[in-house]
């Protein structure tokens, strides 16, 4: 199997490219190579730019299949495949939750339930446009590639090496123990998927050679965000009190915290995913995996979540 990667020095990048690696693939790796050089150092290597159009590098070789983990506007998607032409096979495509319908959602809605209106005006990443840009994106993917096109649509993406802490900032808060302000809803679901279970699943629907759309979310079993905390606190051998404090004092993004009106949107069904071969990861396994990649990187300064100080003016 020989597989391309585009975009495989990100968080998810790197998982997949992991993963790729223990299962004996022939791997080539396509990004900027502006971060991540010291990783993979016998894995090739080819130099692009997606923004700028810039897929040269592409011009030559053949793969089995290509998997597509840093397209976010059409544009990526179709500038991708014209520089491929016929010389892949499958093309999988990282799309997210984000492109489904956000109103009338019924907990457990599958792969067929409606997704937004695409959006093809604009290349500027918002929290309006993300979703129906990815919609965009898989419709470019399809047009192109019919029953070659494979999607995988996670929800949020928690493990080792994520730059966005949203994860990593309960996991650490948690192990801090005491009171921790919360500015949401105890009971209210959370919606992750390990970053390894997620690139396992890539791989093997790219091994399987699996079209279709597949929901890669978790965890196997429903747990709110109370419980979420007071699991980290756990494996981080703490306790905490969980304190709710008024809804927005975090901001807007406050880590994995979500509007009632989102709930029901965190509840997506991934039956056809554990079917093709998602992995139930559990939530302790996760938040042990973290907390020691946290600790070991010397707990830098997150970029989300409560400053001590704020959360403690918070808690007064």
């Amino acid at each position: 199997m020989r597989l391309l990667l585009l975009g495989g020095t990100s968080f998810i990048g790197r998982t997949i490219a992991e993963e790729a690696l223990r299962a004996c693939v022939d791997l080539t790796l396509f990004s900027r190579g502006l971060t991540g050089n010291e990783l993979f150092p016998s894995v090739p290597r080819l130099v692009g730019d997606r923004d700028a159009g810039d897929y040269s590098a592409l011009e030559d070789g053949s793969w089995d299949a290509v998997v597509d983990v840093s397209g976010y506007v059409p544009r990526h998607v179709g500038q991708a495949a014209e520089a491929l032409g016929d010389r892949v096979g499958r093309y999988l495509f990282i799309s997210s939750q984000a492109v489904y319908e956000r109103s009338g959602v019924v907990p457990g809605a599958d792969e067929d339930a409606p997704l937004r209106p695409p959006v093809r005006d604009t290349e500027e990443l918002s929290e309006d446009t993300y979703g129906p840009l990815k919609v965009a994106c898989e419709q470019e993917l399809v047009s192109r590639y019919g029953d070659r096109a494979t999607v995988v649509r996670p929800g949020k993406v928690a493990g080792p090496y994520d730059s966005s802490d949203a994860f990593t900032y309960w996991v650490r808060r948690a192990a801090q123990g005491g009171r921790a302000a919360l500015p949401g809803h105890p009971e209210q679901p959370v919606e992750l998927v390990d970053s390894r279970a997620l690139a396992s699943l890539v791989v093997r629907l790219v091994l399987d050679d699996r079209g279709g759309a597949f929901n890669a979310g978790g965890p196997p079993e429903p747990t709110s965000l109370g419980e979420l905390i007071h699991l980290c606190a756990e494996v981080a051998g703490t306790s905490v009190e969980v304190v709710p404090v008024p809804e927005g004092s975090g901001g807007p993004f406050f880590p994995l915290v979500r509007d009632r009106s989102a709930w029901s949107g965190l509840q997506r069904s991934c039956a056809r995913a554990y079917t093709a071969g998602l992995p139930r990861i559990p939530l302790a396994q996760t938040a042990t995996d973290v907390l020691a990649w946290d600790q070991a990187r010397g707990l830098p300064r997150l970029t989300s979540g409560f400053t001590p100080a704020d959360e403690a003016a918070l808690l007064a």
